[in-house]
């Protein structure tokens, strides 16, 4: 362990970053490791194409002879794990890193003839596409040059649509979906999606047998001047001289296998019909009502498979069926008449979950372990329900002792919570559920929370929440009743009486920590966009919330007569004891920008203001903000930035600062910005694919409002925000194995907000004098340690 504390982080440091050169150096010397006979291709130009097709031409190229994005990392990585005897090996290849894209003719002419089938696609039917190889040093440049001639422009549209019906129906719709117009250059994708629309147009409107090849199109360009006509063709159904046929619901029936391992060959249906529904539950585990709910297949409506897919897509988000499978018989007594059959294998409705977390970083370290249980069934109408214990630890590192021989931080809670699928509300409203199922919850929890040599705390949380889909894209969550019960928080009595003072002067909001109190109120958030998140899209993202509390028991104190303000000393109390008054909102705002298959640029703006009022002078410690961590500022560790220009040598003793550590950086006021360039490196990384970032954060927390507060830069002041903005840069790493994404990121600090003038840069102390520079902090700041880099790790993405 001695030799633990006296490793030298800056020689772990210099091997990542000499590791880092090493498998750059190793992608950059591809060419040692080929035959005398091959060449690497790096780079590919497609000339001579309209800039509005050459991005999506150059898709057309075959991967494999490619040039690799990125820093070439991919390609390091597989020279490391795939040579022998310097050259590549030939047999027994490992699937790690990417390998170099080595020249090879064939795909070269399969390039070529595909981007000449695009283009002709395209509209241009006399394009032609050359393709030249120029090799020098066993490096092979790859020029596909086109001669695409003028293109064909549609001059008339026809159609051939046998069905009276079918032609009437495509007439009046297709100005809501078509592409296709007179004077618009010929283009395959756009007949394609006219196809398409005419499918769902069909089947949207009864047409349950119609299949899309029944659509064809007939194009003539035997015309002059670059002309071509178009012909719609919809043929009536094959071997039938009938038309095609619109179809009806008639009686559903649902039928519950017995067991997860789905039906057997006998099965007995229910002899009762209620709403032209037979509910069949061969496991005796359901309530009819609310798997019927979320059935859009309405008996007596016509078919429409949208309503099919609905269907599909709220009994999988149950979450109670492992296979959901629609099929459809043709009723015996009325020809044009379809029954459906709705059948579904029941998942494993109880689970027991054991997740533990090792959060970690250059100056702390612990563990957080939890227990949860779930019953994705509760009440047999797929109601889930929750129970979760959780406690876990952090502790600093220590010149003396074991790695937790200095722990300043325990928890534990313990909460339950039930989610009922539908919103349970005393009122009649419609149904929801057609872009996404709606919820209420119930939820309970405890928290136990103790800070070395600073305090205890104890909170008693209950609240009910409605959560609801307007759209895909639009979603809403209100909590009417937000219940919290403090049950007084326990001070420690070791600081002295002046740093105990210097610590409660910067944050006076401590000084309610050591009395009971209760926080009645409401939330609501809503966001935009939040199913976008995992596509490498370009669009906007926002997310927006807002705690309100104490409204609600102000106005019921006032109907004594009395106004009451904690600011005069007049403080309401209900059932003696005084409540929390304050205002919390938070807003989130990206711009998620697309540069490529698997690159993208994000921007990030996350605020929050906390203001307490009426019946408080401070919101409650919970309610605070902090700023850093792996998801803000990742050049500091959370909880160590701000407020403002606050410095911790205001505490005067290195007791004081190392019981407060973590505590006492909290504002009631946050700004953060983020700039993050995300870029692939290997698609085939151990299983996985291996992402790269590079970021730069900026940002801090505040105090705002007037207080008994001494520690005037922890304010936010307009004209010294220039001075109180942290910087940090950094770089990251994303392992992505389709279902979780690690991640691990370091930050450097540019500018800390600490110090003064022009010693705020502190990136001139890390490249020139860092040693010293840390010397003399520990000397102020001792038992703190002032890290240059910070280290990072997480599941997800960072935002």
């Amino acid at each position: 362990m001695k030799a633990y504390k006296n490793y030298n982080k800056q020689d772990i440091q210099l091997l990542a970053i000499l590791l880092f050169i090493l498998v750059f150096i190793a992608g950059c010397a591809s060419t040692k490791y080929i035959e005398d006979h091959q060449a690497i291709v790096k780079k590919v130009e497609i000339d001579s194409i309209d800039k509005a097709y050459k991005e999506a031409a150059y898709l057309y190229v075959q991967k494999d002879i490619k040039p690799i994005e990125g820093f070439g990392i991919g390609v390091g990585i597989y020279n490391i794990f795939n040579t022998k005897d310097g050259k590549y090996r030939k047999t027994n290849i490992k699937p790690l890193g990417n390998p170099p894209p080595i020249l090879d003719s064939t795909l070269v002419e399969i390039s070529r003839a595909q981007i000449e089938k695009f283009l002709k696609s395209k509209g241009f039917f006399n394009a032609e596409v050359k393709s030249d190889i120029q090799v020098r040093k066993k490096k092979a440049k790859l020029t596909f040059t086109a001669k695409t001639g003028k293109p064909f422009m549609v001059n008339e549209l026809t159609n051939d649509i046998a069905d009276e019906a079918v032609k009437s129906l495509y007439l009046s719709s297709k100005d809501k979906f078509s592409r296709l117009h007179v004077g618009m250059q010929y283009d395959e994708d756009s007949l394609s999606y006219e196809r398409e629309e005419i499918y769902q147009l069909m089947r949207k409107n009864g047409y349950y047998d119609f299949v899309r090849p029944y659509v064809k199109f007939s194009p003539d360009s035997n015309q002059n001047n670059n002309k071509v006509k178009v012909k719609l063709i919809i043929d009536n159904p094959i071997d039938s001289t009938d038309k095609h046929k619109v179809y009806t619901i008639g009686e559903t029936n649902i039928i519950i296998a017995p067991n997860t391992d789905g039906f057997t060959d006998s099965i007995t249906l229910n002899k009762r019909i209620f709403n032209r529904i037979r509910f069949t539950d061969l496991s005796g585990k359901f309530r009819r009502n609310p798997i019927t709910r979320y059935d859009f297949i309405r008996p007596g409506e016509r078919y429409n498979i949208e309503n099919e897919q609905l269907t599909y897509d709220r009994l999988y988000q149950l979450n109670i069926f492992k296979n959901v499978k629609i099929d459809y018989l043709k009723n015996k007594d009325t020809a044009s008449v379809i029954d459906p059959v709705i059948l579904l294998t029941p998942q494993k409705r109880m689970s027991n979950r054991i997740e533990g977390e090792i959060p970690f970083n250059n100056a702390t370290v612990g563990f957080t372990l939890s227990n949860t249980y779930i019953d994705n069934n509760f009440l047999k109408g797929g109601e889930k329900f929750q129970f979760q214990v959780k406690g876990g630890l952090q502790s600093r590192f220590s010149n003396i002792g074991s790695v937790f021989s200095d722990i300043y931080q325990r928890d534990f809670s313990v909460g339950a919570s039930l989610t009922v699928p539908r919103l349970m509300v005393p009122f009649r409203i419609p149904i929801m559920g057609k872009n996404g199922i709606p919820y209420t919850t119930f939820s309970s929890s405890y928290l136990y929370a103790l800070q070395k040599d600073i305090t205890i705390r104890r909170i008693f949380i209950n609240s009910i929440t409605y959560d609801w889909v307007e759209t895909k894209s639009k979603m809403h969550s209100f909590t009417p009743l937000n219940f919290e019960y403090r049950f007084g928080s326990v001070l420690m009595d070791i600081l002295d009486e002046n740093n105990e003072q210097a610590v409660l002067n910067n944050f006076f909001n401590l000084l309610l920590l050591d009395r009971k109190n209760v926080t009645l109120g409401m939330k609501y958030a809503y966001s935009l966009n939040a199913d976008k998140l995992l596509q490498n899209t370009s669009f906007i993202y926002f997310r927006g919330n807002i705690d309100i509390a104490g409204n609600l028991l102000q106005g019921i104190s006032s109907l004594t007569g009395k106004k009451h303000s904690a600011a005069n000393g007049n403080e309401g109390k209900i059932l003696g004891l005084p409540y929390n008054q304050y205002v919390r909102p938070e807003i989130d705002i990206r711009w998620y920008k697309s540069l490529g298959a698997e690159s993208q640029l994000v921007t990030r703006i996350n605020g929050g203001i906390g203001h307490a009022y009426g019946n408080s002078v401070a919101i409650p410690y919970e309610k605070m903000f902090y700023a850093g961590g792996s998801s803000g500022v990742r050049a500091w560790q959370a909880r160590t930035l701000g407020p403002g220009n606050y410095n911790r040598a205001t505490i005067s003793t290195q007791e004081a600062r190392a019981a407060a550590f973590g505590f006492d950086q909290i504002g009631q006021m946050r700004i953060e910005a983020n700039l993050e360039y995300r870029f692939p490196l290997a698609r085939r990384f151990f299983g996985g694919k291996l992402n790269g970032a590079t970021f730069l954060d900026a940002g801090n927390i505040w105090n705002i409002g007037s207080s008994s507060s001494t520690q005037t830069e922890t304010y936010f002041r307009f004209d010294k925000l220039g001075e109180q903005i942290a910087l940090g840069t950094g770089l990251g790493f994303r392992y992505d194995v389709q279902f979780f994404v690690f991640r691990f990121d370091v930050g450097l600090k540019l500018k800390d907000p600490q110090f003064v003038g022009d010693e705020q840069w502190v990136i001139g102390k890390f490249i020139n004098g860092g040693k010293a520079f840390k010397a003399n902090y520990l000397t102020t700041h001792s038992p703190d340690r002032y890290r240059f880099l910070q280290y990072n790790f997480g599941i997800g993405m960072p935002f």
